[in-house]
C-alpha cells in the first residue's frame, strides 16, 4: 500500500479492529463458559464430597445405608425396611430405632399411638429419605422404595406467635393455605399434629376436610395425630387406599419406638409421662397401663 493512501489505510485498521473485536469476544465467551463450568464443577464435586463425608459419619455410628429405588408418580408405593431419621442419628449417642412400612399403594398414613412414642421421629425420616433420594444421594435404610414426587411439603406444629398478631390457629390456617397454593397432584405433605391448637371436635372437622381434598387431587399425605375423633372416622372408612399405624408401647409404658399397622386408640397414653415425671407409680395413678 502506498505510504499516501490514507483511504486505505484507515479501512485496514478498522478491519483490524473489528477482526480483533470478534476474536477478542469469541475468547471472552469461551472463558466465562469454561469458568462456569469449573464453579459448576466445583458445587457439584462438593456436594458429592459432602454425600461422602456424611456416609463416612453415619457408618461410623452403625447407620444403615442404601441407594433407594425412585418409582414413576402415577402409582402411590412407599416401602422402607429399617428407615431411621438421619438427624437424629447424627445428634444421638443412643441407637436410632428403625421401621419397616409397607405402604404401596397407600395415599394417606395416618399415625397415632403413644406420646413420645416415634410418631414425629418416623415422619422426619420419611421427608429426609424422600428429599435425599431425589437429590441423587442415599438413605438411611437398608432398603427403600418411594414414588419420585414434584414436592415434599410440611405443616408442623410451632410455637405461638409471639408478636401476637394471631393465634395459633389462625398461624396454622394461614401455613396451610399457603401450601395449597403451591401444592401440586403429584406432591408429598406431612402434617404433625395439625390443627391439635383448638378443641378435637373442630381439630378434627379442619382436618378431615383437607386431607379429602389433599388425598383427592393426588397427593400422597402422611399424617401424624393424636386426635382420635380424626383418626377413628378415617379409620372406619376402610378405605383400601389408607394405612393406618401406631407407636407401640409395651404393658409397662415402655416405649420401643417402632410403629406397626393398628387401629386408633382413644389414648396417647399421657399417664406414663406424668409418672415418668413426677415419680409417680403405677398402681398411684389410678389407671391400668395398656398395651399397644
Amino acid at each position: 500500500m502506498d505510504d499516501r493512501d490514507d483511504a486505505g489505510a484507515q479501512a485496514l485498521t478498522e478491519l483490524a479492529g473489528r477482526a480483533i473485536n470478534d476474536v477478542a469476544n469469541v475468547v471472552t465467551q469461551s472463558a466465562d463458559h469454561v469458568q462456569g463450568f469449573f464453579e459448576r464443577l466445583r458445587t457439584e464435586v462438593g456436594f458429592y464430597l459432602g454425600c461422602l463425608n456424611l456416609r463416612d459419619e453415619l457408618t461410623k455410628f452403625g447407620v444403615p445405608t442404601c441407594f433407594p429405588v425412585p418409582t414413576p408418580a402415577d402409582v402411590p408405593e412407599l416401602q422402607c425396611r429399617d428407615l431411621r431419621d438421619v438427624g437424629l442419628c447424627l445428634t444421638t449417642v443412643k441407637k436410632v430405632v428403625g421401621n419397616d412400612i409397607d405402604a404401596d399403594g397407600k395415599s394417606l398414613i395416618v399415625i397415632t399411638g403413644a406420646n413420645e412414642g416415634g410418631k414425629s421421629t418416623f415422619l422426619r425420616s420419611v421427608g429426609a429419605a424422600q428429599v435425599m433420594m431425589q437429590a441423587g444421594m442415599f438413605v438411611t435404610a437398608e432398603s427403600f422404595r418411594a414414588n419420585v414426587r414434584d414436592g415434599v411439603f410440611t405443616h408442623f406444629k410451632r410455637e405461638e406467635d409471639i408478636t401476637l398478631t394471631r393465634g395459633k390457629l389462625d398461624e396454622e390456617l394461614a401455613r396451610m393455605s399457603e401450601i395449597a397454593e403451591y401444592i401440586e397432584p403429584t406432591s408429598l405433605l406431612l402434617c404433625n399434629e395439625s390443627f391439635a391448637s383448638t378443641n378435637e371436635r373442630e381439630g378434627s372437622q379442619i382436618a378431615r376436610g383437607i386431607i379429602y381434598a389433599m388425598v383427592d387431587s393426588g397427593v400422597k399425605v402422611v399424617f401424624v395425630t393424636h386426635l382420635y375423633d380424626l383418626a377413628h372416622s378415617l379409620y372406619v372408612r376402610h378405605n383400601p387406599a389408607d394405612l393406618f399405624l401406631r407407636a407401640q408401647r409395651r404393658p409397662d409404658g415402655v416405649r420401643t419406638f417402632r410403629l406397626l399397622p393398628g387401629e386408633p386408640k382413644p389414648t396417647s397414653h399421657g399417664e406414663d409421662s406424668f409418672r415418668r415425671i413426677f415419680g409417680v407409680p403405677a398402681y398411684a395413678s389410678g389407671e391400668r397401663v395398656e398395651s399397644g
